[in-house]
């Protein structure tokens, strides 16, 4: 079943942009609950996506993306949304608490798919109506694009969560030392792109993720990713 570009738009579009913008919004939820209130005072702690949206980031290169996809491959996703304001010498124990604030967006990602897995679980058990089959498309982009970000952020690499967090792990010296790659982070991220090795480096990681919240449902494992293919 390959679905035209506008029965894909109306697919993803909630996944799409609640994980995105919920992700940005846990960062600052989190921020202000250890001291900081910049996202709080730019109005950026809301779970309304309006709030969060970046017009090139989180609708026109999705929409390429989705335009551009294989017919009879899976639709690719990629966006971003406006990144939330953090003063992290705001908070009141700056590199402690910059751990739960980088964490914050990867946790809300894993808790979304949870959720979407859990409407995939509906849509197969409930009787077969015109909402059902949409219901399950949905849930699976829903669990496989915040998948696919969280573990995306989740690389070592600043400025992106995971390297927030190694930041706030590793000793003073070698954390400021590695916080300097940040400046070169974009770049990085790019080629790893290009030259295959993200793919490879996170493409097992977040397959062996979906393969459990498919365990954790009763779901046929690869069901997900079957379903990812039909789109």
């Amino acid at each position: 079943m390959e679905l035209s570009v506008i029965q894909k738009i109306s697919v993803f579009a909630l996944p799409v942009l609640f994980a995105i913008t919920l992700h940005e919004a846990a960062h600052g939820y989190v921020a202000r609950h250890f001291g900081d209130l910049t996202a709080f005072a730019a109005g950026r702690i809301s779970l309304n996506p309006l709030r969060h949206i970046d017009l090139v980031g989180t609708i026109i290169v999705p929409l390429i993306f989705l335009a551009l996809s294989k017919v009879g491959g899976p639709a690719i996703l990629f966006g971003w949304a406006k990144p939330v304001p953090v003063n992290f010498a705001n908070l009141r124990q700056p590199k402690k608490d910059m751990f739960w604030v980088a964490a914050a967006g990867p946790l809300s990602n894993l808790a979304m798919a949870i959720g979407w897995g859990a409407g995939i679980k509906l849509g197969v058990v409930m009787p077969e109506t015109y909402f059902s089959q949409p219901l399950i498309l949905m849930g699976a982009a829903g669990v496989f694009f915040n998948i696919v970000l969280m573990v995306l952020n989740l690389l070592p690499l600043p400025p992106l969560d995971g390297g927030r967090i190694a930041v706030s792990l590793l000793p003073h010296g070698l954390a400021w030392k590695f916080a300097q790659v940040e400046r070169y982070g974009f770049i990085i991220l790019i080629a790893l792109l290009i030259t295959g090795l993200l793919g490879a480096i996170i493409g097992p990681v977040i397959f062996l993720i979906i393969m459990l919240i498919e365990l954790c449902f009763g779901l046929p494992l690869g069901a997900i990713n079957q379903v990812m293919e039909m789109m």
